[in-house]
């Protein structure tokens, strides 16, 4: 579409984030896509707030008391003007033409989200790169039915996701693949930008890997419960025929021995999310959702 460029907004939830939000926003600032940019501090009591004053008004700092991220960025969407609004994480950086690649991903309006790469922050060890895998949003958006997209490289029309009523604040994680499920639910589709490319410091121990299989687990069961009569028919395998390529790939090579590195950190990592699904199961059964 000749001369086809939308305004832009892009909103960054931040708590505790005195250590890595002076990168992202930095990353952000270099973008060739001009937007406006939002922080949204989310209750933080370290330097949060104080590491983003030298960027005067550059940078729209808002304050959203209701803890959880979901929140944070419905403050956000809120306080956008842009037509496009996108989201990034505050322990991300960017590239240049990360925005210019998600905009031009909503050029169709039956798209409700585009999501970009998501690459491990280098220098990165074995655990940091196995995190490319978790957050393989070609995977999550191209290879399972039915897709989802992570905010960490999220953008959307800003009135698609008023319509859709933004992210779910009573949940603390899942909840952007909630709001994808919503928007396949109202007629939209999910796209991925490839050229769109995000630089996310993913866990760099193996308890912490654990952990967070669990905490993916745990969330899991909660969405499944919100979207039962949608995921209903598609059964327990949601998984496409490119995506079960590629999980065949990985066990070729763990039983050639030539990855064993990453068969430990898939080994930690399903551990956890087995243990937050069982947890989840107990949690949430009573939930009238």
């Amino acid at each position: 579409m000749t001369g086809w460029r939308p305004t832009a907004s892009v909103v960054v939830p931040a708590y505790q984030a005195e250590r890595t939000i002076d990168a992202c926003v930095g990353s952000l600032l270099d973008l060739t896509y001009p937007a406006e940019l939002i922080v949204v501090d989310n209750g933080s009591s370290d330097g949060t707030t104080a590491a983003l004053r030298h960027y005067g008004d550059r940078v729209e700092l808002l304050h959203e008391p209701r803890r959880g991220p979901a929140a944070a960025r419905n403050a956000g969407l809120q306080a956008a003007s842009g037509d496009v609004v996108a989201f990034t994480d505050a322990d991300c950086e960017v590239e240049p033409d990360w925005l210019a690649g998600l905009v031009a991903a909503l050029e169709d309006p039956r798209v409700a989200i585009a999501g970009g790469r998501i690459l491990a922050r280098p220098p990165a060890n074995e655990i940091e790169r196995f995190g490319e895998w978790i957050h393989d949003h070609q995977v999550a958006i191209e290879g399972f039915e039915p897709p989802y997209a992570i905010t960490m490289s999220w953008a959307s029309w800003r009135d698609t996701l008023r319509e859709l009523g933004g992210f779910a604040p009573d949940l603390r994680r899942g909840e952007d693949v909630d709001l994808s499920y919503r928007a396949l639910q109202a007629g939209y589709s999910v796209v991925f930008a490839p050229e769109a490319v995000v630089y996310h410091r993913n866990e760099a121990s193996l308890p912490g890997l654990f952990r967070e299989g669990f905490l993916h687990g745990l969330a899991s069961v909660e969405v499944r419960m919100r979207h039962e009569a949608f995921l209903r028919p598609l059964g327990d395998s949601r998984v496409s025929g490119r995506a079960y390529a590629e999980i065949g790939r990985r066990l070729v090579d763990w039983a050639r021995g030539r990855d064993a590195a990453r068969a430990r950190c898939d080994a930690v990592f399903n551990s956890g999310k087995k243990a937050g699904k069982l947890a989840g199961s107990v949690r949430f059964r009573h939930l009238d959702l």
